[in-house]
């Protein structure tokens, strides 16, 4: 009676490391694996701005329990400091912060008119990269 638990929990576990790999590189490789957009809000930054926090997301690895629940990696937080650097280390004090930039990751299906039946399937699922400043979200 335990095997078939096991099974679902292992085929769960499998589909969300999955979808994972998928969410790295649609991130490693924006407009080419996935679609990226940017909100106005974002689009206002710098370029040079927006060119280091797309960096940033290129090359994120600071997935926790509170940015990743599901373990999925589709979501981010990039943060500029007092000084006008950008970082993926949450500052201790909201006052270091300047700006908060979010990420994140969704799954329609080919003609991007619905949610995707299968977030794990590439053939039949569109990634769509959204950059936002965090109070737009």
């Amino acid at each position: 009676m335990s095997a078939a638990p096991q099974n679902t929990s292992t085929a769960a576990r499998e589909q969300t490391a999955r979808i994972a790999r998928l969410n790295d590189l649609a991130r490693s490789a924006m407009g080419v694996a996935c679609t990226a957009v940017a909100t106005v809000g974002f689009r206002s930054l710098p370029e040079a701005d927006q060119s280091c926090v797309r960096e940033l997301i290129e090359t994120f690895d600071a997935f926790d329990e509170d940015n990743d629940p599901h373990g999925e990696r589709d979501f981010g937080t990039i943060y500029q400091l007092e000084d006008g650097s950008w970082t993926t280390d949450r500052p201790r004090v909201r006052d270091d912060e300047r700006e908060r930039v979010f990420w994140k990751l969704d799954y329609y299906d080919r003609q991007m008119e619905f949610a995707s039946d299968d977030a794990a399937d590439p053939a039949i699922t569109r990634r769509v990269l959204t950059i936002m400043l965090s109070d737009e979200y």
